[in-house]
């Protein structure tokens, strides 16, 4: 039986019930949310003469909390006007349209009764074969199903979403002793062709994989910074960005989800798993007790591990609690020689081997850390997963790693990490000793483009080692670290272009950020060559955090604080020619932006024919951060793109207002859909894919399309539309009154008259159909003259110190 999801039911509406709906809505399905009818009136209610039995009242508790996921930073929605797609109720009026979905999913609180009175009351409505599945982080999914239908039972599971759902990608899936396989099957291939997430099937064990690893993880590091004497900011130091993991490290993790969710779990799992060889960590440390106790729980009660104040002069200061002496004080900096080792170290897991052979306090942190999750990690299989595999996908999906604890170990060899288990005190599961002697020492190796892991018999004699075996899922994707080295046509410095098979190269960045130098754009002027020769198409993607930053800004400020405006000159016509180059080649270019797509990076994207767009992509022009406008083609792609929006009776300056605008405010898409309102994404051209893994296989397929249907180089534009002095005299009047109004300081204005005088096409006396090159030649100029401005200076400056923009 083939299945379609075309409108589901989402029982519960809190931050994880509407989180859930609007990523539902992200993807096109219709949703049905309801929660329950509240028991009695509000003031402001009773003031406007209302009773328990009208509407607004009775869908008051699930309207507040819809609207208030609307309203929350970062956003669960993709696009504002997809909130339309969701229809609110309550479970008294509405229970009944359950009837008509082909999904249930309940989200009410973590309490096993309520659960089990919700679903029996469903079991009563819901259509026999409709999928019905509970969102639980740890409550037995087997407690739940009991004395359900047999229908209920065979297409009922746990459907656990990690929070916030549009952004976390675990998406973990326990059967209960019932589910048919089908239902599983569909789930999992559900779950990561549609909604974009890593899926994975676990087995009914408390707090199932993602949460029993992690939380144990943090416990782990709750117990060792007391007994090694570190600091909050030591630990957030060294478990953040550089081990991959997020900015938030560890403490500020805590704070953002909140300590009390936190313990919920560790005493759920210290309740449930009374056999865990490790049971002692799930105990509460005293600063955790202490911290419980006064309701210190982190942002939502404004205060944590961190709390931010107000000074005497009105700044704010983030301070940090002290674990010895429970007192708030002001941040210290945390320093080590270890992590000074691998500043130049660009890849995460190359990182590794240097830290754990750290002579200081980091190296001893990471050697004692790593040794307690090594060790833990490999007694869970078979307990809570068969396959080593999901723990890693678990971890990097649901917390934000980069690397797995598996993929970690065998960046550090498999011997060493079993002298970190030892030194611990701690045994490694029997297997592990059991595929050393068998001569296997990784637990995951690339053959023929494919990651292969290894399998752990089952039900096999203790002496029978397990295999090598293909990761599933993988025939959907296209894995750019599998294939670089065997598949490498061309490298530089900047780049590696690499042959995706079908006739269809792959160009990926490999500077730092992605930003564009001139060896990426010589790697991408090569990339078309080859394309040309011996190729039918080209994708321009990366499998990096971000698509790219934008162009190379510390060049730039070298050259312009030189007065090399020669060269300058050079380096922008030569970005201009790449972008041209990209677009007038003979073989179809594909766009594959992904994360922060900034700059020049939105300027690539911009010149390609054809732009695939993970959902999230944040794209925009931000050139006026720095003091300069677009020089790479996007000042001139945007005028271009007013003239073929222009329709007859127009108001055409308003249109051009528009595209003006987008680079003046330096306007950045939170989600490739809102890319569309901006004009920087096309409709019926550019298509968006929600699962980011499938990226660079389904630009490769359009790709291919467009050179099988007969690509044909396009013939360079002569008839750009520019509305001269008419438009150039509206802007300049708008920037006037902007900076009268002290809306724009002095230096802003000078920079959106020079983006005027581009976009407008000069001070023509009257609209003119122009050339691209024409457009070009303004916008270098206009670059180049701002370059020459000490405030613009000033501005590149502070954005290389600081990471951020200058208003000056």
């Amino acid at each position: 039986m083939k299945r379609h999801i075309n409108k589901v039911a989402v029982i519960g509406s809190g931050i994880m019930g509407s989180g859930i709906a609007c990523h539902f809505a992200n993807i096109g399905v219709e949703v049905l949310l309801l929660d329950i009818v509240p028991r009695e009136l509000t003031d402001k209610e009773k003031a406007q003469g209302l009773t328990l039995e009208d509407k607004a009242v009775r869908n008051r508790l699930v309207n507040d909390s819809f609207t208030s996921a609307l309203k929350s930073k970062p956003s669960p929605i993709y696009h504002k006007k997809f909130a339309d797609r969701i229809t609110t109720g309550n479970m008294e009026d509405d229970i009944s349209k359950v009837a008509e979905v082909d999904w249930i999913i309940e989200v009410v609180v973590e309490r096993l009764d309520i659960k089990k009175q919700v679903l029996e009351n469903l079991d009563k409505h819901r259509t026999l074969g409709t999928l019905i599945t509970s969102n639980t982080s740890g409550i037995p999914i087997r407690f739940m199903s009991e004395g359900r239908s047999e229908d209920f039972q065979k297409h009922f599971c746990g459907t656990h979403f990690f929070n916030p759902a549009r952004y976390l990608k675990l998406f973990e899936i326990i059967p209960g002793p019932k589910t048919s396989k089908d239902v599983l099957e569909f789930l999992n291939g559900y779950g990561e062709q549609f909604l974009g997430k890593t899926s994975v099937v676990a087995k009914d064990t408390p707090a199932f994989i993602g949460n029993r690893i992690g939380i144990f993880s943090i416990q782990s590091l709750f117990h060792a910074v007391k007994e090694m004497g570190m600091t909050v900011e030591e630990v957030d130091k060294l478990t953040g960005p550089v081990i991959g993991r997020p900015k938030s490290a560890t403490f500020r993790t805590v704070d953002v989800v909140g300590l009390d969710t936190l313990v919920h779990v560790a005493n759920g799992i210290s309740e449930n798993c009374k056999d865990d060889e490790r049971h002692e960590l799930f105990q509460l440390p005293d600063f955790i007790q202490t911290m419980m106790d006064n309701k210190w729980l982190g942002s939502k009660s404004g205060q944590g591990f961190y709390k931010k104040i107000k000074g005497d002069d009105g700044k704010s200061e983030i301070l940090t609690l002290d674990l010895d002496t429970m007192d708030y004080r002001s941040k210290k900096s945390a320093k080590f020689a270890t992590l000074e080792l691998t500043k130049t170290i660009d890849k995460v897991i190359d990182r590794f081997p240097v830290l754990v052979d750290g002579k200081d306090k980091a190296g001893e942190f990471y050697r004692k850390s790593f040794g307690a999750l090594f060790a833990y990690v490999t007694h869970r299989i078979p307990e809570i997963t068969d396959e080593l595999y999901k723990i890693d996908d678990a971890m990097k999906a649901g917390f934000g790693w980069e690397h797995g604890p598996f993929q970690i170990w065998d960046a550090v060899g498999l011997e060493k990490g079993l002298e970190f288990i030892k030194a611990e005190g701690l045994e490694a599961a029997s297997w592990v000793t059991e595929m050393k002697d068998a001569g296997i020492d990784s637990f995951y190796t690339i053959k023929e483009g494919n990651t292969y892991f290894y399998d752990i018999p089952k039900n096999l004699p203790a002496s029978k080692a397990g295999t090598m075996e293909k990761v599933p899922g993988q025939d959907a994707f296209i894995i750019l670290d599998n294939i670089r080295k065997t598949k490498e046509v061309f490298k530089n410095s900047g780049v590696v272009i690499e042959d995706l098979g079908d006739g269809i190269l792959n160009c990926e960045f490999q500077s730092k950020m992605n930003t564009i130098g001139g060896d990426v754009l010589a790697g991408l002027n090569k990339a078309v060559d080859l394309a040309e020769k011996d190729f039918a198409g080209l994708v321009i993607g990366n499998q990096a955090a971000n698509f790219s930053v934008g162009a190379n800004i510390g060049m730039i400020f070298m050259m312009a604080v030189e007065q090399e405006y020669d060269e300058l000159n050079m380096a922008i016509k030569m970005f201009q020619d790449t972008m041209m180059r990209m677009r007038y080649s003979s073989i179809p270019t594909v766009s594959a932006p992904h994360g922060m797509t900034l700059g020049g990076g939105c300027e690539l994207s911009l010149h390609a024919d054809k732009v695939v767009a993970a959902a999230e992509t944040y794209i925009g022009l931000v050139e006026f951060g720095v003091g300069v406008i677009p020089g790479g083609g996007g000042s001139k792609e945007m005028a271009l793109r007013a003239s073929d929006t222009f329709r007859k009776n127009d108001v055409e300056l308003n249109v051009l207002q528009e595209y003006f605008l987008t680079i003046g405010m330096a306007k950045v898409s939170t989600s490739a859909y809102e890319a569309f309102d901006l004009g920087i994404l096309q409709k019926g051209k550019d298509v968006v894919v929600v699962n980011k893994d499938r990226q660079i296989a389904t630009a490769k397929a359009h790709a291919k399309l467009m050179a099988d249907a007969g690509y044909t180089k396009p013939i360079k534009r002569k008839d750009v539309k520019v509305l001269g002095k008419q438009a150039l005299g509206m802007f300049l009047v708008g920037t006037d009154s902007m900076e009268a109004g002290h809306y724009i300081s002095e230096h802003d204005k000078k920079i959106a008259d020079k983006l005027a005088y581009v976009m407008a096409g000069g001070d023509l006396s009257e609209a003119t159909m122009v050339t691209e090159q024409y457009l070009l030649d303004l916008e270098r100029e206009a670059f180049l003259s701002l370059c020459t401005e000490r405030k613009t200076l000033e501005r590149i400056q502070h954005m290389l110190k600081t990471g951020k923009p200058l208003r000056n």
